[in-house]
C-alpha cells in the first residue's frame, strides 16, 4: 500500500501539494476523472471519517463542493467557505420568503373557498382541511429531500436512472396519496362526530386591525354554526355512508391530482437545480411545504364543489374505487421499480405521528386563536417559517450522509455544522422582520414596539430549536438505520409547528403582563 501510494505521488510532482497518505488512496483521484460530465456538472463530494460515529459524519459535506479536486489544500480555503455561504443564502431566502408569502395566500384562500356551496353544506369538508394538509405536505417533503439526496449524488446525471427515479417516486407518490387521503377522511368524520359547535362569541382584540379577509385564519377550521334542528351535515343524519363516500371521494381525488401535478413540478424543479448548478436541498424542501398546502385546497375547494352534485348518486363510489385500482396498480409499479421498490413500505409511521401531534396543535390553536385576534397570522411565522429552515437542515445533512455511506473514501474539509446552523438562522430574521412589516404596512395586524420586539426574540428561539431537532432527529434516525428523507421532516414539522404557536402563546402571555395596550 505504501509503495504503491509513493509511486503515485512522485509521479504526481508539484500539482497535488498537501494530501493526507493515512486516509486518502490516489487511486481515488484517478477515478474522479473518469466520468465525462464531472466539468459540466457539479457533483458534491463529502468528508468523512472512517472510524467516526455519525456525529462525525453528520458535520461533513453540509455546503456544496464546487471548488478543487478533493483532498487538495486549495488557496483561499476561507474564501472558498464564504462563497459557499453565500450561495445559501441567495439560494434559500428568496425561498423562505416566497414560502412565507404562499401560506399567506393559502390563508386567503381558505377564507374564500369555506363559503362555497359543498364547504357549507358538509361541516366535514372544512374539518379534512387541516389533517390533509398536514400529511400531503409532508408527502411532497419527503419526495423533494429523496430527490435532493439522489440529484446531489450525481444519480440523476444519467437520463435512464433520472427516468427509473422520476417515474417511480411520482408512482410511489400515487401510492402514498391515495392512503393518506382515506385516512384523513376517516379522522374528518370522526371529528365531525365529537366536536361541539363553535361558540358565537367573537374574539377578544389584543392585536386589532385584522382585515375580513383572515377572519377564519383566527380560528381552527370547525363546523359551521347550525340552526336549530338542521341536520348537521346539511344531509339526513341516515345518509352519514353517502356523506362520508363525499368526504372521501373529494379528498382522495384532490390529492392524487395534487401529487401529478405538484410531484410532476417537484420532480422538474430539481433536476433544473441540477442542470444549473443550484442545490435543490437549499430550494426544494420549503417550496414543497408552501405549494403543498396551497395546491391541495385549491383541488379540494374545486374537485367538492363539483362532487356535491352528485352526493347521493353511484358515481363517487366508482371513482373512489377507481381510485383505489389506480393506487393499486402504481404499487405494482413502484415494486418492480429497483430505484424505489424499497419505500413503499418506509415513512408512514412519521406521517400518522405528524398528524397527531398536529391535532395537538389544533388545540393550541383553537383555544388562543378565540382570545387574541392576530394569533393565526403571527403563527404563520413563528412556526411555519422556522419549519422550513428545520427542513433545509434536514434534507442537507441527509444528503451528506448518504454520501459518505456511499463514498466512504472521499475526504473534504467542510465548514462545521454550527457554521451552516448560523448562516440558516441569519437567514430567516431578514425574512421574519420583512414579514411583520408587511402585516403592519397593510393594517392587518398593529404591532407596538415591545411586542415586536418579544416576537422576534422568540422567533430565533424557534428558529435555534428548529435547527438543533432537525440536527439532532436526523443524526438519531441514521443511528438507527432509518432514512431521515423519510422520517425525519414530517416529525420534525409537526413539533415545529407546536412548539412555536407555544412560543407564540408566551409571547402574548407576557406582552400582557408588562400591561402594554396592544
Amino acid at each position: 500500500m505504501n509503495g504503491r501510494e509513493e509511486g503515485h505521488t512522485s509521479r504526481s510532482g508539484s500539482d497535488l501539494t498537501s494530501i493526507d497518505s493515512d486516509d486518502i488512496e490516489l487511486e481515488a483521484l484517478e477515478r474522479l476523472e473518469v466520468p465525462s460530465h464531472a466539468g459540466n456538472l457539479r457533483t458534491a463530494e463529502y468528508d468523512t471519517h472512517e472510524d467516526g460515529g455519525h456525529d462525525e459524519d453528520g458535520n461533513a459535506a453540509l455546503l456544496a463542493d464546487e471548488y478543487g479536486l478533493i483532498g487538495v489544500r486549495e488557496h483561499g480555503h476561507y474564501s472558498v467557505w464564504w462563497k459557499q455561504m453565500g450561495s445559501i443564502v441567495v439560494e434559500s431566502a428568496p425561498t423562505l420568503l416566497l414560502t412565507t408569502v404562499g401560506l399567506l395566500f393559502t390563508g386567503e384562500l381558505l377564507d374564500h373557498v369555506s363559503r362555497w356551496r359543498a364547504m357549507r353544506a358538509i361541516n366535514e369538508l372544512i374539518m379534512i382541511v387541516p389533517v390533509i394538509l398536514n400529511l400531503k405536505g409532508n408527502l411532497e417533503m419527503n419526495l423533494s429531500a429523496r430527490l435532493g439526496t439522489v440529484a446531489n449524488m450525481g444519480s440523476l446525471d444519467d437520463p435512464r436512472t433520472r427516468r427509473n427515479t422520476i417515474y417511480g417516486n411520482l408512482a410511489l407518490l400515487q401510492v402514498q396519496a391515495t392512503v393518506v387521503a382515506s385516512v384523513a377522511a376517516c379522522v374528518a368524520m370522526a371529528l365531525g362526530s365529537i366536536i361541539p359547535d363553535p361558540p358565537s362569541t367573537a374574539p377578544i382584540s389584543v392585536v386589532g386591525g385584522v382585515s375580513d379577509s383572515m377572519r377564519l385564519l383566527s380560528r381552527a377550521p370547525r363546523p359551521l354554526p347550525m340552526k336549530p334542528g338542521q341536520p348537521k351535515s346539511g344531509l339526513a343524519e341516515n345518509l352519514s355512508f353517502p356523506r362520508f363516500i363525499m368526504v372521501a371521494s373529494s379528498a382522495m381525488m384532490s390529492a392524487c391530482l395534487s401529487s401529478i401535478l405538484l410531484g410532476s413540478f417537484m420532480c422538474a424543479l430539481i433536476v433544473a437545480c441540477r442542470r444549473f448548478g443550484l442545490d435543490p436541498d437549499n430550494i426544494a424542501p420549503p417550496v414543497a411545504s408552501c405549494l403543498g398546502d396551497l395546491v391541495t385546497l385549491c383541488l379540494l375547494a374545486v374537485v367538492s364543489s363539483f362532487l356535491i352534485n352528485f352526493v347521493n348518486t353511484p358515481l363517487l363510489f366508482i371513482l373512489i374505487l377507481f381510485l383505489v385500482l389506480s393506487a393499486t396498480s402504481c404499487f405494482f409499479v413502484v415494486r418492480r421499480n429497483s430505484c424505489v421498490k424499497d419505500l413503499v413500505w418506509q415513512g408512514w409511521l412519521p406521517l400518522f405521528g405528524a398528524m397527531v401531534i398536529s391535532s395537538a396543535t389544533g388545540i393550541v390553536l383553537d383555544t388562543f386563536a378565540s382570545r387574541y385576534q392576530g394569533f393565526p397570522l403571527l403563527a404563520i411565522v413563528i412556526s411555519g417559517l422556522p419549519g422550513s429552515v428545520g427542513s433545509i437542515s434536514i434534507s442537507r445533512l441527509s444528503t451528506s450522509l448518504h454520501a459518505v455511506r456511499h463514498h466512504p473514501h472521499s475526504r473534504r474539509k467542510e465548514p462545521s455544522k454550527k457554521l451552516v446552523t448560523t448562516t440558516l438562522l441569519l437567514i430567516t430574521i431578514p425574512v421574519e422582520i420583512i414579514f411583520l412589516a408587511t402585516l403592519h404596512a397593510f393594517g392587518w395586524l398593529r404591532l407596538p414596539i415591545l411586542f415586536a420586539i418579544l416576537t422576534v426574540l422568540l422567533f430565533c428561539c424557534a428558529v435555534t430549536i428548529s435547527l438543533f431537532i432537525a440536527n439532532a432527529l436526523t443524526d438519531f434516525l441514521w443511528s438507527k438505520d432509518l432514512d431521515p428523507d423519510m422520517y425525519a421532516l414530517p416529525i420534525h414539522s409537526a413539533t415545529m409547528d407546536l412548539i412555536g404557536q407555544l412560543l407564540l402563546v408566551l409571547c402574548f402571555q407576557l406582552v400582557s403582563l408588562t400591561g402594554v395596550n396592544l
